[in-house]
């Protein structure tokens, strides 16, 4: 399966993506990580995109996008998180020869619980991993045993900014994947495993077609 998870702050794109991926046997990539490993490895792609990420800059569209593409040519089945965000974004996967998405899923969050999940959120710098509410000041990271933080934007303030800007950016990617009858939105509201029962009930006639071959 190739598919697409989309949805705004908050909403449990990575924590999801993780449990139905590891689930079913697929790769979870975000944008996120796929940059930091290529700059880790030293890659030219990877060369190219270290001055923006270490100063915070969003990586340019096309050179964010050769990332993807690069990462995407070593999987066959996988799950972006967070990616497609633009239009242009979404054409340029459907360029991508043999990488066409298979669903698109949006978690549907309302701005409240979104804000009450990222307030209580801790990331870790080291390895980029992010933990919710089970975790506590002074709590190290599970993935690497760094140690965990705060984000700065993650004030109500700024969330809620950050929400409203997300949803008026995706609405027409949104609208694109429901028009092309790929869309599976879900309700993102609740525990993780109430969400991934309602997420394994919307694909599972997609799981069930890859599983049969």
């Amino acid at each position: 399966m190739r598919l697409a998870f989309l949805g705004p702050p908050g909403a449990g794109k990575g924590t999801l993506a993780e449990l139905y991926a590891a689930r079913h046997g697929l790769a979870h990539l975000s944008t996120g990580e796929m940059l930091r490993a290529a700059i880790a490895a030293g890659t030219p792609l990877g060369q190219q995109a270290r001055p923006y990420v270490e100063t915070g800059r969003l990586v340019p569209q096309a050179l964010l996008g050769e990332v993807v593409a690069a990462r995407l040519r070593e999987v066959t089945a996988y799950i972006l998180d967070g990616y497609p965000r633009t239009l242009e974004q979404a054409a340029f996967l459907e360029e991508l020869p043999g990488f066409a998405l298979d669903a698109v899923v949006f978690l549907a969050v309302p701005a409240e619980v979104a804000v009450r999940r990222l307030s209580a959120r801790r990331v870790c710098p080291s390895c980029g991993a992010v933990h919710g509410r089970e975790v506590g000041a002074g709590d190290a990271c599970r993935r690497c045993g760094g140690e965990l933080t705060v984000r700065a934007d993650d004030d109500e303030k700024t969330v809620r900014r950050r929400y409203d800007v997300y949803v008026r950016e995706t609405a027409a990617v949104v609208e694109h994947y429901r028009d092309a009858g790929k869309l599976r939105e879900v309700d993102g509201t609740g525990e993780p495993e109430t969400v991934l029962a309602r997420l394994e009930a919307a694909l599972a006639p997609l799981a069930r077609g890859h599983d049969n071959g």
